[in-house]
């Protein structure tokens, strides 16, 4: 067990179990929408359960649980709670409102293209701890290659001719919500080594919630018990809110620590895999052979923009 950690295994496990739970949500919110509950109150009873269920392990585990950092360092964790929680859900489960679960999956899965994109940048120009956490990456042909790479087998698992169906809006508030996380993956590692996994993910928890109450109102019928008590909704729910988000940001959050905000991200390319084979267990849908061939390339993309050198992995002066 020292050996896998040692290597760094588990952690890129950690990174591959979370994605594969991440690449199911896709359906499973596309499921809640279809029962008609709205994309705001999907997030909000995720968020919940998800909140109630991080106090609920502090307690079991006698952690002390400190409410306030300082106005700065809870500035910081507001703006997590935005980019990683109430925004990022919303522009991604209102993009499932208007297109295609795999089309949302295609393009949030562009968010480690934008998280190397903004490190490089941000190592560039910013300056402190932050800048300092963030991996050194170069952009060197194992990124850029890798990145074209496994876009395009993205490409060829969405757009195969088969089901093409595209909806501007949905698309747009898909690439909103990966830049969105791209941010997010910004500051997040950097907090977590700070202040601990659980008091982060706690922190983003709670300002996600915070911050999408004033677009509660008007979707009571979201909340109603005739679509609340139907098995297929509780269920999503219950999976969305206690082990994708509870259980897979602690875990991710850890990972981002351990292995880098651009390596981590990494693996978000795999969910398009998860989200396409979930849908052909749930939905009755097929993998066409044009489609398997994208899956290959999305890993091979994946495993070829983690090559970029072991002083790139482990540095982060």
């Amino acid at each position: 067990m020292k050996n896998l950690k040692a290597s760094g295994i588990g952690y890129h496990l950690l990174a591959l179990a979370v994605v594969a739970v991440w690449g199911v949500t896709f359906v499973c919110t596309k499921v809640l929408i279809g029962a008609g509950m709205h994309p705001v109150a999907i997030f909000f009873i995720r968020f919940v359960l998800a909140y109630a269920g991080i106090w609920l392990y502090i307690a079991l585990s006698h952690q002390n649980a400190k409410l306030w950092y300082g106005w700065k360092e809870e500035g910081i964790f507001l703006f997590l709670g935005i980019t990683g929680g109430s925004l990022y859900f919303l522009t991604e489960n209102l993009a499932l409102a208007y297109t295609q679960a795999t089309n949302v999956a295609f393009l949030v899965c562009s968010a480690p293209l934008f998280t190397a994109i903004f490190t490089l940048i941000y190592k560039r120009f910013g300056k402190g701890r932050f800048a300092d956490g963030l991996e050194r990456i170069r952009l060197g042909w194992p990124l850029v290659g890798g990145t074209i790479l496994a876009l395009t087998g993205m490409a060829l698992v969405i757009f195969d001719g088969a089901r093409l169906q595209l909806s501007a809006r949905g698309d747009l508030l898909a690439i909103a919500a990966a830049l969105c996380w791209a941010a997010y993956s910004l500051f997040m590692g950097q907090m977590a080594r700070e202040y601990g996994t659980v008091t982060a993910t706690r922190k983003v928890f709670f300002y996600g919630l915070l911050t999408i109450l004033p677009l509660l109102g008007g979707y009571r019928e979201s909340f109603s018990l005739a679509i609340l008590s139907q098995t297929p909704v509780w269920t999503n729910l219950l999976f969305l809110g206690l082990v994708a988000s509870l259980v897979c940001f602690i875990l991710w959050n850890l990972v981002m620590d351990k292995l880098g905000n651009v390596t981590s991200t990494n693996y978000v390319y795999l969910n398009p895999i998860f989200t396409l084979l979930t849908a052909m267990a749930l939905l009755g849908e097929k993998m066409t052979l044009l489609a398997g061939l994208g899956c290959a390339a999305i890993l091979a993309g994946v495993i070829w923009a983690g090559q970029r050198g072991r002083d790139a992995r482990s540095s982060r002066a």
